[in-house]
């Protein structure tokens, strides 16, 4: 079994404990956690697993205490490198993998009825995914209502959360605010004053389509947009993430996921950790779409039928009654 020996399991675990006591957002919590980590690593809990089976257990041990999902041992089929930074981050590997990604965009489409469909995966960082962004925001401008489909979304860069609702809104909106333990400092995130191209606008329907698996980032911006009444969430609660953070190298094919934020937005006061994001209109995921296209080309049909809309009203009563 890969990588298993005692005094290695022991070394990891304090290793883990320090991360946390140095890192994680609620320092009391921290201490709570490292206790249950003592006492399964004193009771052998670790003792016969290789590391994928160890990063499970520690997995599971971690959450035991508060139900945080992004706190994690994550195991790594690719050795791990030694940087000599504190962070497991690896730019030039993960900017690779975001363009093998697509940036997260699985679709964007212009449905019958002149519906924009905004599918995504994952919502990478800003500072490598914006002209991926920008072109999907760009195509779907013109739509007279947006389906974002963010049902199999597992969350990412808070910036491109605020990327996204620029072109969402026609003023700057303040959209959240994220605390770093680390630094003790609060980031606030606004909508961008400038986009590249035509916005979508803060008038025209936006369905945000969710499940029991958007999370992290996928909760904010579904989360931001109900908060500003700009969007109706269709689909399930959502998993419950809302404490933001950074991995570090634990062993050769070990890292941890350690939040070391949280996020406050600035309506609410408060965040989705633990509870999910409930949406408007509570339906299976799989119905979500189905649901969330009905409203819009309702939406569509009140829009007129004379001139170059005529085409389009016809599309839509097809699509409505097929």
């Amino acid at each position: 079994m890969r990588g298993y020996c005692a005094p290695v399991r022991e070394s990891e675990v304090e290793l883990l404990c320090s991360q946390l006591a140095s890192y994680y957002v609620f320092p009391d919590v921290a201490e709570d956690i490292t206790k249950v980590l003592r006492a399964r690593l004193a009771e052998g809990a670790y003792s016969d697993v290789d590391d994928e089976g160890f990063a499970e257990r520690v997995t599971a041990d971690l959450q035991s205490v508060n139900g945080d999902k992004h706190l994690r041992l994550l195991y790594s089929h690719d050795e791990v490198p030694e940087t000599g930074q504190e962070s497991a981050w690896d730019p030039v590997a993960y900017r690779r993998e975001a363009e093998l990604d697509a940036f997260g965009i699985t679709k964007v489409e212009r449905l019958k009825g002149n519906v924009g469909l905004l599918n995504l995966r994952l919502l990478h960082d800003a500072e490598i995914a914006t002209p991926a962004v920008t072109a999907a925001m760009n195509l779907i401008a013109h739509t007279d209502a947006l389906i974002i489909d963010l049902r199999d979304n597992g969350g990412g860069d808070p910036n491109t959360v605020a990327l996204i609702c620029s072109y969402l809104f026609d003023e700057r909106v303040h959209l959240n605010d994220i605390y770093n333990r680390p630094d003790d400092t609060t980031e606030q995130y606004w909508t961008l004053p400038h986009v590249p191209g035509p916005r979508f606008g803060g008038e025209k329907p936006i369905f945000v389509l969710t499940s029991n698996r958007t999370f992290s980032g996928a909760e904010e911006l579904s989360y931001n947009l109900q908060q500003n009444k700009r969007a109706t969430l269709i689909g399930e609660t959502t998993r419950g993430g809302a404490h933001p953070g950074d991995r570090y190298r634990v062993g050769p094919h070990l890292k941890s996921s350690i939040p070391n934020g949280r996020a406050i937005n600035p309506i609410s006061g408060t965040n989705w950790e633990a509870v999910g994001v409930v949406p408007h209109v509570e339906v299976p995921a799989d119905e979500a779409f189905d649901v969330a296209y009905k409203k819009a080309l309702e939406h569509v049909l009140t829009l007129g039928h004379d001139g170059p809309r005529r085409t389009i009203a016809e599309a839509a009563e097809a699509v409505l009654n097929g």
